[in-house]
């Protein structure tokens, strides 16, 4: 297999800025490199414009061979376009690529694109497909191919796809569907994208993992029965709530290898073991797994005491508690009244939600969800905590004798956050009941309960989970919240690639979603997971396992 390697594209005009915004503190590294590879930089030209040292690989000599056991949920299949929760991507993600790849340092590196280019407004792209690459089914990987599954994401008339809120710019509001004009191939490397209204989150959008890219065979249904996919392993069986098991393809010659190494395991296991930590713990106790997809509460120490590797990654990953604004309940709709919704979060300390919830490990969250650490965060201070104001505001709505259901999943932190919610509300007089539910359950309508948490992920720009959570009609907008003002805001902001600049129209989206009381939103979360033996296996930002980049420790 024969791989070139194009010459970097030229700076995007906003990299400068960024750098200096970077060299003032105003960013991070890890938001840096979002940004300035995000616009097409690559990861060794964006750590020279940054005056840091590219990030090196792990030490650490990797063996050959082995089987990975991954205790993670399992989840049922469903088209990639649809997916909800990030395990899912994790199950597909050793045969489905992506076009590109964000990494814990940051930085979005290529994969089956090899690189874009982005123009000075970001509403044209170009994006140069990776030459070389293959399916497992042996059919070449072209730029037809990066088409075909662009205009697979832009349709908004299939319920629950929530790429085509992330692609706006290239759907015609009219059909729902690709706009005409906006997607052009060029040539069997080359793929134009000319865009509606200008989007710098296109190529972080692509990221994501609901942006897995399928055969132009594939037409819906469970991918992992389908199979063909350009990764290095392929799928062997996959058992909701059980298991999910991957081996590597004996037979496909993976494009990967040389250029980025590995894979390095022959089989990767991801072993569900419910939602209790108390159960992840005995399994690592008991060497049933390698590596835990995540690591909470108390259970750090205990696996701490264990032996094991810990890691921790700072992120924009939180929780939201929100009431649904279109959700009706005995013919009427409690969230409706912005004043309702901004008396429960005077009700609630978010302070002591991260503290009783998650144990102190992160940061206050403000009711905004904008994150400290991204690129446009505006500080608008703490959200305000004053039970007494609360009822106050709650009389005057004529709400005080309601009684709010607050629905949350039955695992350990989130639940602790509910109750945490609750007892802070009941405290300030409201009437309050808790509901935990199963994860079976919860997952299969989340986006409807009238008054619920739940997580979200961190993405690494600013206007990424704002597109997805608060834009009116958005596929994952589970409050309810609509507002053209808003969506006004945002568009502007998606425009501006400086970050300076777009720091001044966030502080306005921050301070209309907290006067609006659209969220309660408690802390921002650290993240740990715990491996045993591994190397490359640092816990991702978003949740991600690069299955190809993992391996055991050869024995010193």
């Amino acid at each position: 297999m024969s791989l070139s390697k194009r010459a970097d594209p030229p700076l995007h005009p906003a990299a400068e800025g960024l750098a200096r915004e970077l060299r003032e503190g105003a960013i991070g590294r890890r938001e840096f490199l979002a940004r300035v590879t995000g616009l097409g930089a690559s990861t060794a030209a964006a750590c020279a414009l940054g005056g840091f040292a590219l990030p090196s690989p792990a030490a650490a000599q990797i063996a050959q061979g082995g089987t990975l056991r991954i205790q993670q949920t399992v989840r049922e299949m469903k088209d990639p376009r649809l997916f909800d929760w990030s395990e899912l991507g994790n199950q597909t993600r050793g045969f489905l690529e992506y076009l590109v790849e964000y990494q814990g340092s940051g930085a979005i590196r290529g994969m089956l694109l090899e690189s874009w280019e982005v123009n000075e407004d970001a509403t044209a792209y170009v994006l140069h497909v990776r030459q070389g690459v293959r399916w497992n089914n042996g059919d070449a990987f072209t730029a037809r191919d990066v088409a075909r599954n662009i205009e697979r994401w832009c349709d908004s008339t299939v319920p629950g796809n929530s790429m085509a809120g992330r692609l706006s710019g290239l759907v015609d509001p009219g059909t729902g569907r690709q706009r005409e004009g906006a997607v052009t191939v060029r040539d069997e490397q080359t793929v134009e994208l000319s865009l509606s209204a200008p989007d710098i989150a296109v190529i972080a959008n692509m990221s994501d993992y609901p942006a897995a890219v399928v055969h132009e065979s594939y037409e819906g249904g469970d991918p992992f029965a389908h199979g063909i996919g350009t990764g290095p392993f392929r799928p062997v069986s996959l058992t909701p709530r059980e298991s999910c098991i991957l081996e590597r393809h004996a037979q496909h010659g993976w494009w990967g290898t040389e250029v980025y190494g590995g894979p390095y395991v022959d089989r990767v296991e991801f072993l569900d073991h419910g939602t209790d930590p108390a159960n992840w713990v005995e399994a690592a106790r008991e060497g049933e797994v390698d590596l835990l997809y995540e690591t909470v509460g108390d259970f750090i120490d205990v696996m701490d005491g264990l032996g094991w590797t810990q890691t921790r990654t700072e992120t924009a990953a939180t929780t939201v508690i929100r009431g649904n604004q279109q959700a009706e309940i005995d013919g009427r709709r409690p969230y409706e009244d912005a004043a309702v919704r901004r008396a429960l979060a005077r009700a609630v300390d978010n302070e002591i939600c991260l503290e009783l919830g998650y144990g102190g490990r992160g940061t206050v969250a403000a009711n905004h969800h904008v994150s400290p650490i991204h690129p446009a965060f505006a500080d608008i201070g703490p959200a305000e905590y004053d039970p007494g104001a609360a009822m106050e505001q709650m009389r005057e709505a004529g709400m005080e004798a309601f009684e709010h259901e607050l629905i949350t999943i039955d695992d350990e932190w989130q639940r602790n956050t509910g109750d945490a919610v609750a007892a802070l509300l009941r405290d300030a007089g409201f009437r309050v009941r808790r509901t935990i539910l199963p994860g079976a359950i919860f997952w299969d309508t989340w986006k409807d309960y009238p008054f619920s948490a739940t997580q979200w992920n961190h993405r690494p720009l600013d206007v990424q989970v704002l597109m997805l959570a608060y834009r009116s009609g958005a596929a994952w907008n589970e409050s309810g919240y609509a507002s053209a003002a808003f969506d006004a805001l945002l568009d502007e902001a998606m425009s501006l690639a400086d970050a300076g600049k777009r720091r001044e129209v966030m502080e306005k989206i921050e301070t209309m979603l907290r006067e609006d009381g659209v969220i309660i939103q408690p802390f921002w979360r650290a993240l740990y997971s715990h491996h045993n033996g591994l190397v490359n296996a640092e816990k991702h930002p978003a949740h991600e396992i690069h299955l190809y980049e993992i391996g055991f420790a050869e024995p010193e």
